[in-house]
């Protein structure tokens, strides 16, 4: 009987001491996890720029301008709230054959394949706890599709 008496407590003891542990994992992960959402988010909207610009033809400024706004805003216009926090459209490039000398056009025994790219580079992740998960300043995340001649 005296042995129960001295086990009063413990499991709050234990609890005190795995705690901190189990929280800093379980906000880690939690970070962890709203990083890759958003860059999932940038390649997404990166995506849906590039394959607004295959369907058109090479050189126009106004769908240029267009894909930019479908990689900021999620909308063929530039309003409404931002996709992500801090994301802006100079963080945004568009190359077509007609605006970026080096950008790749294919030569095949038919023709030219004209390439069109969309980039998005720079954009910071901000943790908001970062002590567990740094601030990240994402890579160049591009999208490449065949644009219509």
């Amino acid at each position: 009987m005296k042995f129960l008496c001295k086990q009063k407590g413990v499991a709050a003891v234990e609890l005190g001491i795995l705690l901190f542990p189990l929280l800093l994992l379980t906000f880690g992960v939690t970070e962890l996890g709203r990083a890759f959402y958003q860059y999932n988010s940038l390649a997404k909207a990166t995506r849906d720029a590039v394959r607004f610009l295959s369907s058109q033809g090479p050189g126009d400024a106004v769908d240029l301008a267009t894909a930019k706004c479908l990689a900021v805003y999620g909308k063929r216009t530039c309003s409404g709230s931002v996709l992500l926090p801090g994301l802006t459209q100079g963080m945004v490039t568009v190359c077509d054959s007609s605006n970026c000398a080096d950008h790749l056009n294919q030569s095949t025994t038919t023709g030219v394949i004209n390439l069109v790219t969309v980039t998005i580079t720079g954009y910071p992740f901000s943790s908001m706890v970062p002590f567990l998960v740094p601030d990240i300043t994402f890579g160049p995340i591009s999208t490449t599709m065949r644009q219509v001649l």
